[in-house]
């Protein structure tokens, strides 16, 4: 009987990294570790020097994705009982835009001494919003000079993208923008490191830096945006692309010794985490919009026609799945929101009243919160607590609860929120099927899906959608893993490893009619509240940050 071979997917997160390993005949999950990076989210103050960071800020130590390596895929290993030895290829997804520079053989800069305190020389994590400006000049200038790649964005580039933070470096460290060699996406950055390769993945070159019909916005368009970005693609880019689930060479002996996996290896070219869920989801085919449920959320449908869609993040041919188009939008705060609340609101009665039942206080607001009956809590909420990734394409938008009163309780607004956030994908739901992007059904991935299951009750209510769950607690890892095999031969393409190592849950959450009907209502007066604030009648969201930004000096 011939012996199994393996794969490992190394999925990269907000605060951690995370290996699986995945027998490649099956799909099956045998092994897992989770390396927190010992640095978190840096959006407060550089590690060493303590330098103060401004609002909005996002960095990270690229070192804590080495670590991640020579932690989590060991302890994986273990946790396994295989033998090294069968494991046949190792495959990354990475959040998106996470960028960095370094130099020409691939040094971090803020590995080096000269520039370790400027902030502009660590990772930009994709939720850096502090490149507001530069994507205003961008979009403006685009709009200015007719730019067509606009509309395969919904008519706006985020701060979070490539471009936006790269103007950033050079307007405000122009001497750091010099000193690198290389501005690239984290995820490219280590698998060069795993096999001593540089590519450039055609996932967040066509999501996240403005690569579309084969090339990147043209020299006279970046030279609009600044003079020193002329040659920006071919002095500190790369204008050739390497496709999803190809190989983008081998593991070296150092990397091999992080891993404790043989050298030689096959290693997958990067791949972006929301959109290597998908075919982890097994969903390859149109229609299917599968939701990349976390901290923020991604949503992922594909289409086989290209259709420009106001408001979405972008639409890449085979950006998810080789030939057909790929389309995403996002909610750029969820997790987030139920976190913020319970870390900073919540009375202390609550964390009692947790404790005694043994549940974490989630858990406790979520079995207190469905107790109740749509609407019945009186309260409604705009789900910005962290801007507006789509349809508005806005980080300078901030949340609101509306409805409250002395009688308002913990539950209610722990529900409400949930609520404002079904309602976000709501609207990109019908965006995306008002510019005849169709949208059948729903497929959730992702950390929240399986710890709450009123929010899913809740999202098939609101959406009037059937629910359905990944059958996987990893699906990013399980998606890279998969992207791993492909590479390493095992199958021919992506569809085919789907069909094999992908998994869906029996599990569907079906809309209750009777819930239905009053989400109708209440997303009837969401969306009023939606346009009101977001589209420019009342800007007063915008107006209070100018107020802080006044207060704290930083205007």
């Amino acid at each position: 009987m011939p012996t199994d071979k393996y794969t490992i997917g190394v999925d990269f997160g907000t605060e951690s990294g995370r290996a699986v390993v995945v027998r490649v005949r099956d799909g099956a999950e045998l092994g897992s570790a989770v390396y927190a990076y010992s640095h978190s989210v840096i959006d407060e103050r550089l590690p060493e020097s303590g330098q103060p960071l401004p609002p909005e800020w996002a960095l990270q130590d690229p070192d804590d994705y080495i670590r991640t390596f020579q932690n989590a895929v060991p302890a994986a290993l273990k946790q396994s009982g295989i033998d090294p030895a069968d494991v046949i290829g190792i495959g990354v997804d990475f959040t998106a835009c996470t960028m960095m520079p370094a130099l020409a053989d691939g040094t971090p800069l803020c590995r080096v001494p000269q520039w370790r305190a400027n902030p502009h020389s660590w990772v930009k994590l994709w939720k850096h919003h502090a490149a507001q400006p530069e994507a205003d000049q961008i979009n403006a200038t685009a709009r200015k000079m007719g730019e067509a790649w606009m509309d395969r964005y919904g008519g706006k580039i985020s701060s979070e993208w490539f471009f936006s933070k790269v103007l950033q470096i050079l307007h405000e460290a122009p001497e750091v923008y010099r000193a690198a060699d290389r501005l690239l996406e984290a995820a490219d950055w280590v698998i060069w490191q795993l096999c001593g390769v540089e590519t450039r993945n055609t996932c967040t070159a066509g999501y996240k830096a403005i690569y579309q019909d084969g090339s990147f916005p043209r020299k006279e368009y970046l030279a609009a945006l600044h003079p020193d970005l002329v040659n920006l693609v071919e002095d500190k880019m790369m204008a050739q692309l390497a496709p999803l689930g190809g190989r983008a060479g081998d593991l070296t002996a150092e990397a091999a010794k992080w891993t404790g996996l043989k050298p030689g290896i096959a290693v997958a070219v990067a791949n972006v985490d929301a959109h290597v869920t998908v075919p982890a989801a097994q969903v390859t085919e149109p229609g299917r919009m599968v939701m990349i449920m976390g901290t923020s959320t991604c949503h992922m449908v594909m289409g086989t026609e290209l259709r420009n869609v106001p408001g979405m993040c972008g639409v890449v041919d085979g950006g998810i799945i080789p030939g057909i188009y790929g389309y995403e939008a996002g909610q750029s705060g969820v997790g987030d929101i139920f976190a913020w609340f319970v870390d900073n609101a919540v009375p202390q009665e609550y964390h009692d009243a947790a404790k005694k039942a043994g549940k974490d206080l989630h858990a406790y607001l979520e079995a207190e919160a469905a107790k109740q009956k749509p609407g019945e809590h009186g309260l409604l909420a705009l789900d910005w607590w962290n801007g507006n990734r789509s349809v508005l394409v806005d980080v300078d938008l901030s949340g609101l609860l509306i409805g409250a009163t002395l009688g308002t309780r913990a539950p209610d607004i722990y529900r409400a929120l949930i609520e404002a956030t079904a309602y976000g994908t709501r609207v990109i739901v019908e965006n995306f099927e008002n510019n005849d992007v169709p949208v059948t059904e729903l497929v959730a991935a992702g950390g929240l899906p399986e710890k709450n299951k009123l929010l899913m009750q809740i999202y098939a209510d609101v959406t009037g959608r059937e629910f359905r769950i990944i059958g996987s607690t990893q699906g990013p890892a399980l998606g890279s893993a998969m992207h791993a095999a492909v590479a390493a031969g095992a199958y021919s393409d992506i569809q085919a490893a789907a069909k094999t190592m992908g998994k869906l849950k029996n599990e569907v959450f079906k809309p209750i009619p009777e819930n239905k009907a009053v989400y109708d209502k209440l997303y009837a007066e969401y969306v009023l509240l939606h346009d009101y604030f977001g589209r420019g009648e009342n800007d007063v969201m915008k107006r209070l940050r100018a107020i802080r930004n006044t207060a704290r000096g930083l205007d």
